[in-house]
């Protein structure tokens, strides 16, 4: 049985993204580009210049400046922001062209604990995951946009958690409350978006996990079924028969030789 691939959502994989945990300091320089630009402050306030237009960014205030806008940046104290290029086709049409419209945006509770989720996930790592960043911004955006994130981005952003998690422990439940929807609902966008189930796609990302501990390390089997999820070495090796038809062991050995 192959493994369902999950398709990215909202926002076509060819556009260019890329996220930074930046400081700024009393120096008031400019800039201009042809990309979007998001600044988020995670810690202490920005004073933002777009065009002529001054504002302050804080825990409540954020900005989107728009791609060729001329803009600078200065503070007076620490500070970080998550700084985010985003491709000016995601705002070629959409519910999205409002905020070019409002380049200081308020930041509402749904949007700072998105925020401070990334920001996290932005100290922990040089680089945060391209997937998560991807199924990040959709959320991100409709959070600024909307009362209420669409579901479909809802489900891009759990996909991207997940999919740069898949050992943790995830269950159809956890899953739900993580993407803020119901457990019916949650089925219904998985069979709408993807054609299968929570279960089976959660299952696959671990079986693509464990696949490429398998092929890539030289963990031991029994570590390797945990660290993907897997209750043990047996449930592991069960769902690879099912699934492909071999082995972990067998599975090692043919990556290998495949490589030599």
């Amino acid at each position: 049985m192959p493994m369902p691939v999950a398709p990215q959502l909202d926002l076509p994989p060819d556009l260019s993204l890329d996220l930074h945990l930046r400081s700024y300091d009393r120096v008031h320089w400019g800039d201009r580009h042809a990309f979007a630009q998001l600044v988020l402050p995670v810690e202490g306030a920005v004073l933002l210049d777009i065009e002529e237009r001054s504002g302050t960014l804080d825990a409540l205030h954020g900005a989107l400046i728009a791609p060729g806008a001329w803009h600078a940046q200065s503070s007076q104290a620490a500070n970080h922001s998550l700084v985010v290029d985003v491709d000016a086709a995601a705002f070629d049409d959409g519910p999205w062209q409002g905020l070019l419209e409002r380049p200081y945006t308020p930041i509402g509770a749904a949007t700072r604990k998105l925020i401070e989720f990334m920001g996290i996930m932005a100290r922990q790592s040089e680089r945060v995951p391209r997937p998560l960043v991807q199924g990040w911004i959709p959320l991100l955006l409709d959070s600024l946009t909307l009362d209420t994130p669409q579901p479909a981005s809802r489900l891009a952003a759990l996909l991207a958690r997940v999919e740069a998690a898949p050992g943790l422990a995830w269950t159809t439940d956890s899953m739900a409350r993580t993407a803020n929807l119901s457990v019916s609902r949650l089925h219904a966008l998985f069979r709408e978006q993807l054609h299968t189930t929570p279960r089976d796609w959660l299952l696959g990302r671990r079986l693509e996990h464990a696949c490429a501990l398998l092929a890539g390390t030289a963990r031991s089997v029994a570590d390797i079924a945990l660290a993907a999820g897997f209750s043990d070495q047996t449930s592991l090796t069960r769902a690879m028969r099912r699934a492909q038809d071999t082995t972990p062991a067998a599975y090692r050995r043919r990556m290998r030789q495949a490589t030599r």
